[in-house]
């Protein structure tokens, strides 16, 4: 397991990055060699303190971030979602090899130590798609009182993500293929 620490707005020193290479060590037991744990932490305007932690394993991409007044606070409760994170991702694996009845091989994460809850599809919604910008995707989402909308994007022709921040500013997600 790589682990890499950076710091935005914040100086983090050699006591803090032994502090987080010690917490974040003990993904190890469910991460195989080949992952990747990037951790992020900032601060804003001295009170606002923001961790997050993003994990690459083979194809996918688990995310969790935690805001608070403490460094601390945020970096367990970071820990603990990240944690839950792994424990559904392996249940879903799981589900699907037997499913297919394979054997129940997946390399990057080790077997949780208990059964998450299951989440089901309960509802399906088909719409027809077309292309626009991003402004009229932003005008539609308001209108239609969401947090986020699928569209067609009118200058890329790729499906894009527009959704609402918790800051009260946009997003965009823009698919990559790399």
């Amino acid at each position: 397991m790589r682990i890499s620490i950076t710091g935005r707005n914040l100086e983090i020193s050699d006591g803090w990055r032994a502090k987080i290479e010690k917490k974040v060590g003990k993904l190890d037991k469910y991460l195989g060699d080949d992952s990747e744990v990037q951790v992020r932490l900032s601060q804003e305007r001295g009170t606002r303190n923001t961790a997050e932690i993003t994990i690459l394993l083979a194809g996918t991409m688990l995310r969790a971030e935690e805001t608070g007044s403490e460094m601390n606070a945020c970096l367990d409760k970071v820990m603990d979602k990240i944690v839950r994170q792994i424990h559904r991702h392996r249940t879903r694996i799981e589900k699907r090899l037997r499913a297919g009845a394979f054997e129940l091989e997946t390399p990057g994460i080790a077997e949780p130590e208990e059964e998450p809850e299951t989440h089901k599809v309960v509802r399906v919604k088909r719409f027809n798609v077309k292309p626009t910008s991003v402004e009229e995707a932003i005008t539609q989402m308001e209108m239609l009182g969401h947090n986020f909308h699928l569209f067609l994007n009118e200058e890329t022709g790729t499906y894009n993500v527009v959704y609402r921040r918790e800051d009260g500013d946009y997003g965009l997600l823009e698919p990559t293929n790399a």
